[in-house]
């Protein structure tokens, strides 16, 4: 299969350098409305960083900052040793070497796949294979004659994809592709885009309001909450250590359950749980439902079960009116008004300060 990283033909231009992002203290208003609000984000070089947030909360015009399709109001956007954007530079977007593919993949519906995939390429690089090149990695060798309207959902987003990796981009920026996608093929196509991204060792930064598919894709995760990056690490870290409680609230499931902590424990409803980092006094732990063990007792009661063929899940009240969920990875064994006792078990749990009155609440 041919390399898009490895040397191009004589005459192609030069060969692609994978470069870190770094954007430090990025601020972009529209009007009134600030939606950028001190971004500080580092994608190593070669590596993924999956960008998650809800909605509204910034991803794209950050995206769009970097590829320079925003102009920011301050702060600063670096590509390896290249400034792209400071308060006395702001470099083109059609100069800066960063691929992007869209959410609606905006290809020409008047123009071939090839020509789809050619777009941009000065007319010695058409002609130096790198369209076919492009296609092949993407598996659509043979196609590159048929137009848009022809192909599959899944073929489309291959195309544009192909159009942004024919460009040999320093970073390749992706901006939510699968939402247009049914949900099994879009498992399907986010494992072959993050497969393929591997093997290229491309720097990439991918766009999602999706945990599942944040941490299918990333090396890394870059949590965004109102306009700032509010936690970046592994996907094992953002999940088990989330830096606040916003982030503990979006990522995942999770129970904020009321205790008293005593240094590294704190006595909850469902028992006992090893805290993170020392605290004491009153505070909200943050219990994963797969971390509650649900057992025939005294203490609550199961008020609904939900069912999802390769797990379950039991909706829980406890004697204080208190809700939590328990996730057991098998059928469901009790039904609906049995009384239960709840116990923790697993690795030690982030907790923060009580919020006055708050129940123990799930998520």
């Amino acid at each position: 299969m041919p390399n898009l990283s490895a040397p191009p033909a004589a005459g192609s231009g030069a060969t692609r350098v994978v470069d870190p992002i770094h954007v430090g203290g990025l601020h972009k208003r529209f009007g009134d409305d600030p939606v950028l609000r001190g971004v500080d984000l580092s994608v190593p070089a070669g590596s993924v960083v999956a960008l998650l947030g809800p909605s509204g909360c910034g991803k794209t015009t950050l995206l769009r900052s970097v590829a320079g399709l925003e102009r920011p109001d301050s702060g600063s956007i670096h590509l390896g040793d290249r400034t792209l954007f400071d308060s006395a530079t702001c470099v083109p977007a059609e100069r800066r070497r960063i691929g992007m593919v869209f959410q609606d993949w905006a290809l020409f519906p008047h123009l071939s796949v090839g020509r789809n995939v050619g777009f941009g390429l000065a007319r010695h690089e058409r002609r130096s294979g790198r369209v076919e090149q492009a296609l092949a990695l993407v598996e659509l060798s043979g196609l590159a004659d048929r137009m848009p309207s022809t192909l599959s959902g899944g073929q489309q987003q291959r195309v544009a994809l192909a159009r942004a990796l024919a460009n040999r981009p320093s970073a390749l920026l992706l901006d939510e592709p699968f939402s247009n996608l049914d949900a099994a093929l879009r498992t399907s196509i986010r494992m072959e885009v993050r497969s393929l991204l591997r093997g290229l060792g491309l720097t990439a930064l991918f766009v999602t309001h999706d945990q599942e598919e944040a941490f299918a894709i990333g090396d890394e995760v870059a949590v965004m909450v109102d306009g700032a990056i509010a936690q970046q690490g592994s996907p094992a870290a953002v999940y088990e250590t989330p830096a606040t409680r916003a982030v503990a609230a979006f990522v995942g499931d999770a129970n904020f359950v009321a205790g008293t902590a005593s240094g590294d424990w704190a006595d909850t409803p469902v028992g006992r749980v090893p805290l993170k980092h020392a605290l004491r006094g009153g505070v909200d732990v943050v219990v994963r439902p797969e971390r509650i063990l649900v057992a025939p007792g005294d203490a609550a009661v199961i008020e609904q079960i939900e069912y999802y063929g390769h797990d379950a899940v039991y909706r829980v009240r406890l004697e204080g009116g208190g809700l939590v969920r328990s996730r057991v990875l098998a059928g469901p064994q009790l039904r609906p008004g049995d009384r239960v006792s709840l116990r923790y078990v697993g690795e030690p749990s982030a907790a923060y300060p009580a919020e006055p009155g708050r129940l123990a609440v799930s998520v």
